[in-house]
């Protein structure tokens, strides 16, 4: 943006001293290119902005898949700290519960990371396959 704001401007300023410089540039004319070079501005300006922005949610995504990892192997030690609790209880019925002991180990990050770039990849060539078609 500011390297295009800078070729502007010199454009610009050498169309007002053009006798002065060794080189020769196309003279600016304000009807002529003055809308051109203000729609070339915005857009430029609105495709960095763009851009910033996926910069930013792609932050923001990894920050919230990293809050929960780190909150489901919380929530793991406490349902082992549970079980193992009301396992030491003597007024309370000693059972087997299975989906609470699969509850107790917390998820790996790199298998989920796998998966999700597993799914991420079906979806591409899902989309993929929809365009050709």
């Amino acid at each position: 943006m500011y390297s295009l704001l800078v070729i502007l401007a010199i454009w610009i300023f050498s169309s007002f001293f053009d006798r002065f410089l060794p080189f020769n540039l196309p003279s600016f004319s304000w009807s002529g290119q003055g809308l051109d070079a203000a729609s070339l501005v915005i857009s430029t300006g609105v495709l960095v902005r763009q851009t910033r922005q996926e910069n930013f949610a792609e932050q923001r995504a990894q920050l919230m898949l990293q809050l929960n990892l780190l909150s489901e192997q919380k929530i793991a030690k406490i349902i082992a700290l549970l079980e193992e609790l009301r396992t030491d209880l003597p007024n309370v019925i000693n059972r087997h519960d299975s989906e609470a002991k699969s509850m107790q180990e917390p998820a790996d990050p790199i298998a989920v990371l796998e998966a999700l770039q597993k799914n991420l990849a079906e979806e591409l060539s899902a989309t993929e396959e929809n365009n050709m078609s």
